[in-house]
């Protein structure tokens, strides 16, 4: 089945360009320059990704991804900014984005980050975590794999597609020491040294979320000069 992409972006000249790109590539796309037009398309729910950008007409790409979020929609969104911002690419995923560009970027490095989230998103693909896992417990957080819900004291919190995808990981090799590089090749499904920093970010975003002491971790910690672990401290038997 040929995958379906919304493309929300308002540079009449970048939507000619990755229309043509994607088309050749064999995917179907829905184009819209308007946020909130993007943001009634997006919730149909019959869309396999969308490309949004940050800088929109009505309605601007960090609301309509929360205003996505909101309405429950889990597609993977790839947002596009041109400004080049720590901050803004903090914000985005922690909207519940699950990658970013930052314009200009390679036509290959976008293909690559598609076809990583169509992955990602694949029913077919074997879960993270043995099926034998319905539920698995840490500190005051609870995580069930089966409804992908994480919950912190019993109250839900919001998670994107990439971020539970990155949790059930470090779950599954609890104990382990873990490269960036293993991450991204396992969570992210490419290699490329220059995007180590997207791990690091969405592991402060963990550590936001599900430690109590972010600057302080317990269970998601840095091994300097060589990548994180996590570690659950009631199978390790220490605090």
């Amino acid at each position: 089945m040929t995958n379906q992409i919304l493309l929300i972006e308002d540079e009449p000249g970048l939507v000619l360009a990755l229309t043509d790109l994607l088309t050749v590539e064999g995917y179907q796309v829905e184009t819209t320059p308007n946020g909130q037009t993007g943001l009634t398309l997006g919730s149909e729910g019959r869309f396999d990704l969308i490309i949004l950008d940050v800088m929109l007409p009505g309605k601007n790409g960090f609301d309509v991804c929360r205003d996505l979020r909101q309405a429950g929609i889990s597609t993977p969104i790839l947002m596009l900014t041109a400004r080049g911002q720590l901050t803004d690419k903090v914000v985005g995923l922690k909207l519940g984005a699950d990658d970013y560009l930052t314009k200009p970027f390679e036509s290959l490095e976008l293909l690559a980050r598609l076809e990583a989230l169509l992955r990602r998103r694949s029913a077919n693909q074997s879960p993270l975590v043995p099926k034998t896992f319905d539920t698995f417990r840490f500190g005051a957080i609870e995580v069930d794999f089966r409804s992908t819900e994480v919950r912190r004291h019993g109250q839900p919190i919001e998670m994107s597609a990439r971020e539970f995808a990155l949790l059930k990981f470090f779950i599954e090799q609890r104990g382990a020491t873990l490269t960036r590089q293993q991450l991204l090749q396992q969570v992210w499904d490419y290699d490329a040294e220059v995007l180590t920093r997207t791990v690091d970010m969405h592991v402060a975003l963990l550590r936001q979320k599900l430690e109590e002491d972010a600057k302080n971790p317990r269970y998601f910690l840095t091994v300097r000069g060589y990548g994180y672990k996590f570690v659950d401290r009631a199978e390790a038997g220490s605090v």
